[in-house]
């Protein structure tokens, strides 16, 4: 087990090697395997971008994500730039039902709702809209309602994990509460742990998943 000294370093270095963001103003701190990051980036991608990276080190049971998106003058933008290129970016996605899903913005925040039949749908939204300039963050409303019924689908998502060759299927437990699916047990990385809840969304009939799983490297 790395101490929360040895995390601290190992998520510093892994900062420092990822290429598309800069981390020199941005500060972290570790207890307990949890890391708070503090700072400001200069785009909603960048900080998202840092605790994606931050997740994925060995050790990471957590990560707070507190830092702050600011803008350089000539990128600020009017909410109505926004809102008209997030409109923009839906309707060339091809994984988006752009018609089913709406966009507001105030004060920088994008904010998007509505109803699809698909998670991969749902999150294709917001990766359509969170690279965007002048966005300050991301508020994703939109509902998944399948079209599929979730018959069988315990036993679907089971196998789905089995076939991973990322995850320990022995260590997850499923349960299902009609289209609701409930993720527990532990896995080694957050990276596990994300893998095992874009499975459970992938399934026929699935609305909601709630993950419980927890890190125990």
């Amino acid at each position: 087990m790395k101490s929360d000294a040895e995390l601290q370093k190992d998520v510093m270095t892994e900062l420092k090697w990822e290429p598309s963001v800069a981390a020199a103003e941005i500060g972290i701190a570790v207890k307990d395997g949890i890391v708070t990051m503090t700072g400001y980036v200069d785009s909603y991608f960048a900080k998202s971008t840092v605790e994606r990276v931050a997740a994925r080190v060995f050790g990471v049971r957590a990560v707070a994500g507190e830092i702050k998106v600011r803008f350089p003058g000539s990128f600020k933008r009017t909410d109505e730039d926004i809102a008209g290129a997030a409109v923009y970016a839906l309707e060339w996605n091809v994984s988006v039902p752009h018609d089913r899903v709406k966009v507001s913005v105030q004060d920088g925040w994008l904010t998007l709702s509505g109803e699809v039949n698909w998670w991969y749908q749902k999150d294709a939204a917001i990766d359509a809209v969170q690279k965007l300039m002048g966005v300050v963050g991301v508020n994703n409303y939109i509902t998944v309602k399948p079209v599929a019924k979730p018959l069988g689908v315990k036993a679907k998502i089971e196998g789905a994990f089995q076939r991973n060759a990322m995850l320990d299927a022995r260590r997850i437990t499923v349960k299902t509460r009609g289209s609701k699916i409930l993720l527990s047990g532990s896995v080694r990385t957050w990276g596990e742990r994300q893998e095992a809840q874009s499975i459970a969304c992938a399934a026929p009939g699935v609305s909601e998943v709630e993950n419980k799983i927890t890190i125990s490297p």
